[in-house]
């Protein structure tokens, strides 16, 4: 026990380390005109940040953008976990929906919001693109979890006369519960990412938004605080996922 409290330890201390060092060499890069204007220091960024005369912009943005994050990460969350169990109780289903969820996921982002916007409103094309870069990812987390139940548990369902669908509710999804967590975690910053480009398709609001609006108008420090906002939301967020992965696993297996 002392061993891997030590081991934690350490692990922290470099983590922290390393964030430190990385923010010191940034705040050398932009101080020094190293990079040119484009890159400025990670003090200024910091000072246009919570300037209080900024504070309702950014705070506006980040509840558009996380409020079609949230909604899209919910919405994938649901097609995922759903379709995964449809294809588990119908095999049959599985590959023409593997090759569908595949093909879908390979067509990038920005080339599918010009088509959502023919079928959606423009502030929900980032929900769109968030749910299906969720959906995707808890989808294939789902289908590999769904087969952790063991040979011998699954027998004594089918000799107690359990239909496959008290099958996969009492004993299934429960054995795929820790995958799922995992892709979660991913799913989250996917959703996020999903988000944000679909803000780029003329929604009124976001911060998607406030980083077109900066390149447009050459803002280099709004810019960069809007890529700080998410950075530090996506970071929260994962982190968050990673204490419930850990919760479940220790759990679960």
């Amino acid at each position: 026990m002392r061993g891997l409290d030590h081991n934690r330890l350490a692990s922290a201390i470099y983590g922290l380390a390393g964030v430190i060092l990385f923010l010191l060499l940034w705040e050398f890069i932009g101080r020094n005109r190293v990079l040119g204007s484009t890159w400025p220091a990670f003090t200024d960024v910091v000072s246009y940040l919570f300037d209080p005369r900024r504070n309702g912009l950014f705070q506006r943005a980040s509840t558009a953008t996380l409020s079609k994050a949230a909604g899209g990460f919910a919405l994938g969350t649901f097609l995922g976990l759903v379709t995964a169990s449809g294809v588990h109780v119908f095999p049959l289903l599985r590959p023409g929906t593997d090759r569908l969820s595949s093909f879908l996921h390979s067509v990038p982002a920005i080339a599918l919001a010009p088509i959502f916007l023919i079928f959606v409103p423009r502030d929900f094309v980032g929900m769109a693109i968030a749910t299906m870069n969720a959906y995707f990812i808890v989808y294939i987390a789902a289908t590999s979890g769904l087969n952790n139940s063991t040979k011998s548990h699954r027998d004594v369902f089918t000799v107690l006369g359990a239909s496959r669908l008290h099958r996969l509710t009492l004993l299934d999804l429960p054995a795929a519960l820790p995958p799922v967590v995992t892709g979660l975690k991913y799913a989250v910053s996917a959703a996020i990412v999903g988000a944000i480009i679909g803000e780029w398709f003329g929604a009124s609001r976001g911060l998607g938004v406030l980083i077109v609006s900066a390149m447009q108008n050459y803002q280099i420090s709004l810019l960069w605080a809007a890529v700080l906002i998410i950075t530090v939301v996506s970071l929260v967020f994962y982190g968050l996922g990673t204490l419930a992965e850990k919760f479940i696993y220790r759990r679960f297996t």
